[in-house]
């Protein structure tokens, strides 16, 4: 019985030695990834702000200026910004924190563009937000021709 016990103590004990040098191997593995590798000549993404949340707006134009950067994409990406609802907040001459940050995106080749239904059913006039600002009929229009379009849709 003690030799049984023993050979049962061993054999197990070897199965979590392989599965430890099985876990090794895969986190060594795992270390190593470079991440995916482009394939296409183009990529497109279009980003929804709907959000009036100065973070949201934030972590926007931080994700759009973090892909900018991202070497695999250098040359091969074109970004849009669509603001509508709650994200036109980022577009207001009186938040005049966005407006250097918004058009370094613009200077970068990043459409930055605003939901007109928006605009009429806020009763906003063009003319209270930034001058560079494009202008689209509907955000979710926008959206919606673009991922047909092969866009990706990003919300931060």
């Amino acid at each position: 019985m003690k030799k049984q016990l023993a050979i049962a103590c061993i054999l197990f004990a070897m199965t979590i030695i392989e599965g430890k040098a099985q876990d090794s191997k895969l986190l060594i593995h795992n270390r190593q990834y470079p991440g995916a590798v482009p394939k296409k000549k183009a990529y497109k993404a279009i980003y929804q702000l709907d959000s009036n949340d100065p973070k949201i707006i934030e972590k926007a134009i931080r994700n759009i200026n973090n892909v900018l950067k991202d070497p695999r994409l250098k040359g091969h990406l074109q970004v849009e910004l669509v603001a509508f609802s709650g994200g036109t907040e980022a577009y207001f001459k009186k938040n005049s924190q966005y407006e250097k940050p918004l058009k370094d995106l613009v200077e970068k080749g990043v459409i930055v563009a605003q939901c007109l239904n928006t605009l009429e059913e806020k009763h906003i006039a063009k003319e209270e937000l930034f001058d560079f600002i494009g202008y689209v009929p509907s955000g979710n229009g926008e959206l919606i021709l673009r991922a047909n379009e092969g866009w990706v849709i990003i919300k931060p």
